[in-house]
C-alpha cells in the first residue's frame, strides 16, 4: 500500500512495528565506530534507549520517540513537504495532548527544522489537521519505505546495492525484518545477517557499502537491544 500525500494516520504501522523495522536498519548499518559520532547520517539509536534517528545526510531527517505506556511520536522533514511554504503556517501540535511535546521537537519547531509531527496513542497514530489543498508533509518520501515490511526489505537491499540478481538477498534481508517485527532478534540472528550480506557482497563483488560488523560483544548487545519495542 503506497503512502498518501500529504500522509495520514492510517499510513504508519503499529509504533512498535515501525520502531522495530527502523531499528533493524540501524543494525544493518551499523558501524561502532560512528556510533558516538555527534553528526553522521543514515540510521541510528540516539540519546537513551528512547530516540531512533535518520538522516539521509541530503534532504530528509527525522526522529521516533518512545514514550511510556507504548505512546510515540515521530517528526522530521523531507525536502518534498510543503508545510513550511503553506500560509497561514500550519499548527503542527494542533489537538496534540501535552505528553507531545519535547525539549528537542520544540526545538526543531522553533527553528522550523520540523515540518511533519505524527503522535501514537491508544493503538493509534494521529497528527494536526491539514488544510485539504496541502500537497506533501513529506511523510512519503521520509518515511515511505518503512510503513510496510516489502518496502522496508526493497530498501534494505537498496543499501547494501543487492538488485534483482544477487541470490539470496532478498530472503536474507526479508528474514532479518520479520526477526525485527517478531522482536527475535538475538545476538545469533545479527551475526548469520551480517555473515550473509558479506557472503553476496563477496560474490558479487560489491565492495561498498560495508556489511556491519560487530566488534566486539558489547557491539552485539547495542546492536540486539536496538530491535526492542519494551
Amino acid at each position: 500500500m503506497e503512502t498518501h500525500r500529504p500522509g495520514r494516520p492510517e499510513d504508519l504501522p503499529d509504533a512498535g512495528v515501525l520502531w522495530a523495522r527502523w531499528a533493524a536498519f540501524a543494525v544493518a548499518t551499523w558501524n561502532a565506530e560512528e556510533e558516538n559520532e555527534r553528526f553522521r547520517y543514515g540510521y541510528w539509536l540516539g540519546d537513551g534507549d528512547h530516540d531512533l534517528r535518520y538522516d539521509d545526510g541530503a534532504c530528509s531527517r527525522w526522529a521516533l520517540l518512545r514514550g511510556d505506556g507504548g505512546r510515540a511520536v515521530l517528526f522530521g522533514q523531507d525536502d518534498s513537504s510543503t508545510v513550511a511554504r503553506y500560509e497561514p503556517p500550519i499548527d503542527l501540535l494542533a489537538g496534540a495532548p501535552g505528553w507531545v511535546r519535547h525539549a528537542r521537537l520544540d526545538e526543531l519547531l522553533d527553528q522550523g527544522r520540523v515540518e511533519c509531527v505524527y503522535w501514537f496513542e491508544g493503538g493509534s497514530w494521529h497528527r494536526a489537521p491539514y488544510p485539504g489543498d496541502l500537497h506533501d508533509d513529506g511523510l512519503d518520501c521520509g518515511i515511505g519505505h518503512l510503513t510496510s515490511r516489502e518496502r522496508a526489505v526493497g530498501a534494505i537491499c537498496a543499501l547494501f546495492e543487492f538488485d534483482d540478481d544477487c541470490e539470496g538477498a532478498v530472503e536474507a534481508c526479508g528474514r532479518f525484518i520479520e526477526h525485527a517485527e517478531r522482536g527475535t532478534v538475538t545476538e545469533e540472528a545479527v551475526r548469520s545477517f551480517a555473515d550473509e550480506v558479506f557472503r553476496i557482497q563477496t560474490a558479487y563483488e560489491l565492495l561498498w557499502p560495508r556489511v556491519p560488523v560487530a566488534r566486539s560483544e558489547t557491539d552485539l548487545v547495542g546492536m540486539t537491544a536496538l530491535v526492542r519495542w519494551s
